[in-house]
């Protein structure tokens, strides 16, 4: 009878052959299992995308129609002239936008006058519609006679109101002259360079005489000498009712000047406004002289049309009683301001 004899050695190789074996197994068994796992979230994360972008896609296309870059039709062809307003304006929008708009833009304040309408002045300056609306509104309303006027602050919530209003050129009846003139002010600070910017603070500060002044206004670019000599001419109009309103050439120009540069700096832009208000001041005299030397010489030319003591009293400046009192004026204008100082640099 034959007998099988299994040495160690063997039995030993052969059952480490067997566990490999098996560990291969379970190894392929994972890396399948893993790969059935991707393949499964791919398919459902390909189909949910692909359901969901067919269930939007009517939603998308219900609403939007786009043709080709060819199929356009002109309706309208508007432009906005500086003198005349919107030009080509449908009918339809008429309601929603007048045709003489004050400005192309949405508001009249802190933006460029090259996108503001425009017309000339009595002296040939081109300038926005906007505040020359402003400027007769006062005028009409006695704003030059009003005590303290372009100095006493007016209500707020007024003036907001009044904001809503000149956008669209309009201004409302009933409204407080010290509002408007704070406006008249507003605008020329929130423009988006000051008026006097192109000037160096050093060419302001070095002139010392009416020369020199007028010789520095040529230095500005037009526009900037059309707002500049606008300006002046309504301080000089103040200022001729010095008698009335208590705000002589110094009083005008000192709550002027600090609406005509911008300057980052607050101590810089106040020690600035000091040489702007002398500037200003300098100006204002020049044109009231000039104002008067008209007069003087026009009734000289005609003897027989010579100025009667009415006439004479509705230009202060040419009054001679209004000249015999100029000096004890000053004294009050001056108390006037001394009274609260800090108030002249109000905006």
């Amino acid at each position: 009878m034959a007998e099988l004899l299994h040495s160690p050695s063997s039995s030993s190789s052969s059952s480490s052959l067997q566990t490999l074996n098996d560990e291969d197994d379970v190894k392929n068994n994972h890396q399948l299992s893993l790969l059935a796992l991707l393949l499964a979230l791919f398919r459902k994360s390909f189909w949910g995308s692909s359901n969901s972008t067919v269930a939007e896609q009517p939603m998308d296309l219900s609403g939007m129609e786009i043709g080709w870059p060819t199929d356009v039709r002109h309706v309208a062809h508007v432009t906005f002239d500086r003198f005349n307003g919107f030009l080509g304006l449908p009918v339809e929008f008429e309601h929603q936008l007048s045709r003489r708009a004050p400005s192309a833009s949405a508001t009249v304040f802190g933006v460029s006058t090259e996108s503001m309408q425009l017309s000339y002045d009595s002296r040939g300056n081109i300038i926005p519609v906007i505040i020359m609306l402003m400027q007769q509104y006062l005028y009409s309303q006695g704003g030059l006679q009003a005590e303290g006027i372009f100095r006493i602050n007016a209500d707020n919530n007024q003036e907001e109101h009044l904001r809503n209003q000149l956008n669209s050129g309009v201004v409302p009846d009933g409204i407080d002259v010290h509002c408007l003139a704070g406006l008249i002010k507003a605008w020329f600070r929130e423009l988006p360079t000051g008026i006097l910017d192109p000037l160096s603070p050093d060419q302001v500060m070095q002139c010392q005489s009416e020369d020199d002044c007028t010789a520095l206004c040529r230095l500005l670019p037009p526009t900037e000498t059309a707002l500049l000599d606008w300006a002046v001419n309504l301080m000089a109009d103040v200022a001729q009712h010095k008698h009335v309103n208590k705000m002589n050439s110094h009083n005008i120009a000192m709550v002027f000047a600090p609406n005509m540069t911008q300057m980052a700096d607050p101590l810089t832009a106040l020690m600035y406004a000091v040489q702007v208000m002398n500037f200003l001041k300098t100006l204002i005299s020049k044109t009231l002289r000039e104002r008067q030397d008209l007069v003087i010489e026009s009734s000289r030319a005609s003897p027989q049309e010579s100025l009667s003591d009415e006439n004479c009293d509705q230009v202060p400046g040419l009054n001679p009683h209004a000249q015999q009192n100029d000096d004890e004026n000053e004294e009050i204008e001056h108390e006037f301001i001394n009274e609260d100082d800090h108030l002249g640099y109000h905006h």
